[in-house]
């Protein structure tokens, strides 16, 4: 895969806007909740009947476990098995995500990507989903300031 070359004056003019970093910042943490929210409704939904399909061999499981017994319940019950996998992959995936933006920050074309989501946010104005959660919100910090100084 080859690069596209980036636009020097756009990449400046982004991060000298700080209203526009709070802004990608917001998006990310949606992007994240969202991701775990998707995974938790995946839990409930598909995880739960899966486990509901293989009640019966988790109570045999409890009286005699084996390995070959987890093995055998798998190939017999397929859709429960792939309804586990499917839960446990797309829970593993975000927790690898998450874990690499924590240790490594999040990666310049994802950030850049961010950026211009935040600008067609922008541009669309308040009819967007998430304009509310990205654009909406006034500073924390100036609104927990503003009251600061009534006391005296």
């Amino acid at each position: 895969m080859s690069e596209r070359p980036e636009d020097p004056s756009a990449n400046a003019a982004q991060t000298l806007d700080p209203r526009l970093q709070e802004e990608v910042l917001r998006l990310f943490q949606v992007t994240v909740y969202a991701r775990w929210l998707f995974v938790g409704g995946l839990w409930l939904t598909v995880g739960s009947l899966s486990l509901w399909n293989l009640r019966h061999a988790i109570r045999l499981w409890l009286d005699y476990f084996t390995w070959s017994a987890v093995r055998y319940t798998f190939v017999f019950n397929r859709f429960a098995a792939a309804g586990l996998g499917l839960c446990l992959g797309m829970t593993l995936a975000v927790l690898v995500w998450q874990s690499r933006v924590i240790l490594w920050g999040l990666p310049a074309y994802e950030q850049q990507r961010l950026s211009q989501q935040v600008i067609r946010i922008r541009v669309q104005g308040e009819t967007h989903p998430l304009w509310k959660w990205v654009c909406g919100k006034q500073k924390v910090s100036q609104a927990m300031g503003q009251g600061q100084n009534n006391h005296h």
